[in-house]
């Protein structure tokens, strides 16, 4: 198993997990629990494993969002709902939106079965590395569902966390800061900048001001695109964020982890098909 492969693995269920994030199903069912504002849905949902923390580890975690929009978007959340309601309301909203999706025959296949069973597989040896990965420990802690599709969803979750807190890792290590990060992830032509500064509330002057920092080190051009230092740098974070994320699908082998693939072309259309995500996510590699 290699680090392109372990990537494209991941990659390939990752819409089971990401879907959590755009579905309809999952405002009502924070608001239920006392959260009505949707920036605050995802904060509080996605943290919420780390128990009742205060919005500066919520800041720390959420690397690349703009301070002011996390200190906002987390004011009272501890007020008006619990850690234990959060984690609750989301997989309620995961079980509805994975079940409609899915569909009875699906739901109770041998293939889904299969993948969920890989998925936990892999995301166990994770559990066994959780050093220097405070948000991918917090979901480590949470009992395991035992139904296949959720049991594959919070086996997912794992794996996302457990790559995403190495990808931080590697954009630390190469002094970047949250907004920095995304600039650079602009560069690659991933994602539009527009589409990155209006979800992580960062206004034009501050990218600019970003921008023009990151042009006096070499990274990138006046107009935000990458020299060849940049390039550079951005690879050297992608091979080291796949190098780190290798370990749970080393003993999975090629052929189990051709096998999840295939599976996961056909969940993800499903999840798409179902008005979950709007766009495929097996197109992006890390999102800053």
């Amino acid at each position: 198993m290699d680090a392109l492969t372990a990537r494209k693995t991941w990659r390939s269920m990752e819409a089971v997990h990401g879907m959590i994030y755009f579905t309809p199903d999952a405002p009502p069912a924070y608001a239920a629990v006392g959260v009505t504002k949707n920036r605050m849905g995802y904060f509080a949902s996605r943290v919420a494993a780390m128990g009742p923390v205060p919005v500066e580890v919520v800041m720390a975690t959420f690397y690349n969002f703009h301070p002011g929009l996390v200190r906002a978007s987390m004011h009272d959340a501890w007020i008006v709902t619990t850690p234990e309601a959060m984690l609750s309301a989301r997989l309620n909203a995961v079980n509805t939106s994975l079940t409609r999706a899915f569909g009875p025959d699906v739901l109770n296949s041998g293939e889904l079965a299969e993948a969920a069973g890989l998925t936990r597989r892999a995301a166990l040896i994770a559990c066994e590395r959780p050093e220097g990965r405070p948000l991918f420990a917090a979901h480590a802690s949470l009992p395991w569902p035992t139904e296949p599709h959720l049991e594959l969803f919070h086996g997912q979750t794992l794996l996302r966390e457990f790559r995403g807190d190495g990808h931080i890792a590697a954009l630390m290590l190469e002094g970047l800061s949250g907004l920095e990060a995304l600039i650079s992830h602009a560069a690659s032509g991933d994602v539009p900048a527009a589409a990155l500064k209006a979800t992580r509330s960062w206004s034009d002057a501050e990218w600019d001001a970003g921008v023009q920092a990151m042009a006096a080190r070499g990274l990138v051009n006046p107009d935000g695109s990458f020299t060849d230092a940049g390039r550079a740098q951005r690879q050297w974070i992608e091979d080291r964020t796949d190098q780190s994320a290798l370990a749970p699908y080393l003993e999975m082998g090629d052929d189990a982890a051709l096998t999840l693939r295939g599976t996961g072309k056909k969940l993800t259309e499903l999840v798409m098909a179902a008005g979950l995500l709007t766009f495929d996510p097996r197109r992006l590699v890390d999102a800053d």
